[in-house]
């Protein structure tokens, strides 16, 4: 959770109804889904508390509002590792959910091996190990780029690899330990 500060518009039609509600409402409206780079994506906004009182402006009925709320955000830092559910097999890889965003792990970055994409099946294969990766597929990969888009969220970009000891697929990991 990270406490944010910010001036919200109350538009003249909410003036006369419980301004906490209101308040709660718009920061909910205008601040959730959004991102900033400081904080990143920011997945739920509460505890709204108004500060002092708020200003008219001339020329505009609305209220401006100082507010402080409470934001339970997601920010991907450079070499986190994070867990993620393959959700897409493409050519050039595949890609996953990391908490509410995407991202891609190129072919070359999931193993140590000659991969055979199936797309059409949405799936791929090391051509010697036999290890094979498909869309629902539980992994754990380590955050090797980031390019986080402040005006469209879901086309921010992040990369992965799996290709270090201790990422990839769970049942890999499994394999490697009965083998040893």
């Amino acid at each position: 959770m990270v406490k944010m500060e910010n001036t919200i518009r109350i538009p003249p039609e909410y003036i006369g109804e419980d301004l906490e509600k209101v308040s709660t409402k718009i920061v909910q409206e205008t601040f959730e889904g959004t991102m900033d780079k400081e904080n990143g994506l920011i997945l739920i906004a509460k505890n709204v508390e108004r500060s002092g009182e708020g200003k008219i402006i001339h020329g505009d009925g609305a209220i401006y509002q100082d507010v402080k709320f409470d934001a339970l955000t997601f920010k991907p830092e450079l070499q986190e590792v994070v867990d993620g559910i393959i959700c897409d097999v493409v050519e050039f890889g595949a890609f996953c959910h990391i908490g509410p965003l995407d991202a891609l792990i190129h072919k070359s970055q999931i193993m140590d091996d000659h991969i055979v994409i199936d797309v059409e099946n949405k799936r791929m294969e090391g051509k010697q190990t036999k290890k094979n990766l498909k869309v629902g597929d539980k992994i754990r990969a380590r955050i090797v780029t980031i390019s986080l888009n402040e005006m469209n969220p879901r086309e921010s970009k992040i990369g992965l690899t799996m290709r270090q000891p201790g990422l990839g697929k769970e049942e890999w990991k499994e394999k490697k330990r009965e083998e040893k």
